[in-house]
């Protein structure tokens, strides 16, 4: 067998046994529930101000670590829960095409906050959502002063990516797939 058709055969290999310890990695809700409310601190952390919002909240998805997996035209997965009035109420899987993260950084955290009780029955309405197709979701910009900006925090729907960096700028949630867990 010619040199190439190996390697190509290794890599493929690889990437097969990555994508299944990933799935057996996949945590157990105490996790998910203590990782989720981890990532929130941190965000916390970087935006003054989401406090406020997080109260205001009808409910709050939550995706502690949202991984790459893949290389070249890769795909990102994580686990994470929905809390309503702070307790988690189900649990979701996120998936979709990785855009890229900041150098050094290899996973991130995303957030996404159903401003109205409307928001939040329609996303809950059916076992998947996906962003572009059944709703929209405003990613939260910051303030020149380091705020958040009030411009972007009357929609609906808003989301934030961060990691441990702080928010992750230029990303996108267009075309995310939430998929609810059976757990």
């Amino acid at each position: 067998m010619p040199l190439i058709f190996r390697r190509f055969y290794q890599v493929v290999a690889a990437t097969i046994g990555l994508l299944l310890a990933l799935a057996a990695q996949a945590s157990d809700k105490a996790t998910i529930v203590a990782d989720s409310q981890q990532a929130l601190e941190s965000l916390g952390g970087h935006v003054s101000g989401v406090g406020q919002l997080l109260e205001k909240a009808a409910g709050v998805l939550v995706f502690p670590d949202v991984v790459k997996v893949g290389f070249g035209g890769a795909d990102e997965y994580g686990d994470g829960c929905l809390l309503v009035k702070g307790k988690p109420v189900a649990f979701y899987s996120t998936s979709g095409a990785a855009y890229g993260l900041p150098l050094g950084v290899r996973s991130k955290s995303e957030v996404v906050l159903f401003m109205t009780p409307q928001a939040l029955k329609d996303f809950r309405a059916g076992p998947a959502w996906q962003v572009g197709v059944n709703g929209d979701i405003t990613l939260v910009r910051m303030a020149a002063g380091g705020g958040i900006d009030a411009a972007t925090t009357g929609e609906p729907i808003l989301g934030f990516i961060f990691s441990d960096k702080g928010l992750a700028r230029g990303l996108t949630l267009d075309g995310a797939s939430f998929t609810r867990l059976a757990r």
